[in-house]
């Protein structure tokens, strides 16, 4: 039975994402209203807008499993699509989705918990054949256990949490005296984030590549790859830009990775659009480390150079629809980057620094697909991820892109907040970059470019402080309501106004 309707439980530049393809299949959507951004541009592409009044300060709605399907309930909704993050890989809203007769777009519950369990998830790969890094066969629980197992794979290691991703509970140990600080610090982080403490513990491969794998299959067992993407330039384990294909395979390479993606794929029974991620060392041998089962921010790329709509095939492999190609029928044409445009300050570590934006403006370039759920006069809220907009360019090669992207980034303004395209300019001119040889350590070998004066942090830190305040007499002056700004300007501004 084809889909009539969906809800969109999610926001920003990925809602509008779902929208425009849901709306070309035919599909009504609805999106959700919150407290915090009563006016947000999503909203304004959806079919019907659901107006939420649960979201807290604390909480969002698009974290509430119950409030989400009693929506769908209450409209009589067909589907529910999660977007990224969120509870898109959470397996009990998929759960609760077949128990109420809703098509959630993504794999079943029992997946997600396989792929999320990344020790499961790990079983799977050795089973598949799929190399994996040395670590732990089980989850650890202690900072006892954590000691004993470190005795046997050697320092440096890093701490990863059993479940969820993103970057949260993990940190990487050089040696004995940090392990204590920096378990608590992941086993905190990860209880915060995924209500789990359990921890995997593997060796630390330094300057490695961040490879990964997109997948689509489909419930018959038909599964193809879409080819790969560099994930390399990252900050605190999170991405920051990325690219495809990558600069760093070879044809026999790339021939080997996408396979044992697919082996793991068809093992597992997998259906609807994944990615399965590897680490590669500099030797050449390359790693499992886990598998996506969502759509991906940096889905864009890969739909510029294969010319597939991922979202599309998503929504209809979830549904139960087989793939119409094979995957000699999938080719790779071009090159393309995404630039992701966030809310941070590069001068101090790449902290959120939400507000309202001023201007907000991007220019008119061949080959530039900009994604966003802001326009000049939105407010960045501090309760959710601080992504402004993804810059996507394409174009028939790795040079050209890059020689797009530079002029780009010249001529894109954003004033009223801090964002990363300081970061970004830097990035287009650095030597190892341009030349494709680059690793996971790229942002750390780049720390002089940010911080080449003794007491520029602390200058950072105030501009930031004054910008701020500048906020606090933008709300007062434009009588904007506190309580839609950020969760922090609205209790600075209580304090001080």
């Amino acid at each position: 039975m084809p889909i009539k309707s969906v809800l969109i439980a999610n926001r920003g530049e990925i809602a509008i994402r779902i929208i425009k393809t849901a709306k070309r299949m035919g599909i009504k959507t609805y999106a959700i209203q919150t407290i915090q951004e009563a006016n947000a541009i999503y909203l304004s592409w959806a079919d019907e807008i659901i107006a939420d009044s649960t979201e807290t300060g604390q909480k969002s709605v698009f974290l509430n499993s119950e409030t989400l399907i009693s929506y769908a309930k209450k409209y009589k909704i067909d589907a529910l699509h999660p977007g990224y993050g969120f509870l898109s890989e959470n397996p009990e809203l998929s759960e609760m989705c077949e128990e109420a007769g809703i098509v959630f777009i993504g794999p079943s519950a029992k997946l997600i918990r396989q792929m999320g369990d990344k020790n499961e998830a790990r079983k799977l790969a050795v089973k598949a054949g799929v190399p994996v890094v040395p670590g732990t066969k089980k989850p650890v629980n202690t900072i006892e256990e954590a000691k004993n197992e470190i005795k046997h794979i050697g320092y440096p290691v890093i701490l990863k949490a059993l479940a969820g991703g993103g970057g949260k509970g993990m940190r990487v140990v050089t040696c004995p005296d940090q392990l204590e600080t920096m378990y608590k610090l992941a086993t905190d982080e990860a209880e915060n984030a995924f209500n789990n403490r359990a921890m995997l513990i593997e060796k630390y491969l330094e300057h490695t590549r961040h490879i990964e794998i997109q997948i689509l299959a489909d419930k018959s067992g038909n599964a193809v790859h879409l080819f790969e993407r560099e994930c390399s330039v990252q900050r605190n384990h999170q991405k920051l830009m990325e690219e495809a294909p990558s600069p760093a395979l070879t044809d026999e390479l790339r021939e080997s990775i996408t396979g044992d993606a697919l082996s793991l794929t068809r093992l597992t029974k997998y259906f609807t659009v994944g990615t399965v991620e590897f680490l590669l060392n500099y030797d050449g041998k390359y790693y499992f480390m886990e598998m996506n089962t969502r759509i991906q921010v940096e889905h864009p790329v890969t739909e510029a150079i294969t010319g597939i709509d991922l979202i599309e095939w998503q929504i209809r492999t979830a549904n139960g629809e087989n793939l119409p190609f094979k995957q000699s029928e999938i080719k790779k044409n071009g090159w393309a980057m995404e630039f992701r445009v966030n809310a941070e300050d590069v001068q101090s570590s790449f902290a959120p620094v939400p507000g309202i934006i001023d201007e907000l403006n991007f220019p008119m370039y061949p080959g530039l697909r900009v994604d966003s759920g802001f326009t000049p006069g939105s407010v960045i809220p501090g309760i959710y991820d601080s992504l402004v907009a993804k810059l996507i360019i394409s174009a028939k090669d790795r040079p050209e892109v890059i020689k797009r992207a530079v002029n780009i980034m010249q001529h894109t303004y954003i004033k009223g907040i801090k964002t990363t395209i300081p970061f970004f300019k830097e990035l287009l001119c650095n030597k190892d970059f341009v030349s494709g040889n680059y690793s996971t350590s790229i942002l750390t070998e780049m720390e002089n470019t940010f911080f080449q004066q003794e007491n520029e942090e602390e200058a950072a830190a105030l501009i930031a402080l004054q910008s701020y305040l500048d906020q606090f007499e933008k709300i007062e002056n434009d009588k904007i309501n506190p309580r839609h700004a950020t969760l922090w300007i609205s209790r600075m501004w209580s304090k001080f106004s």
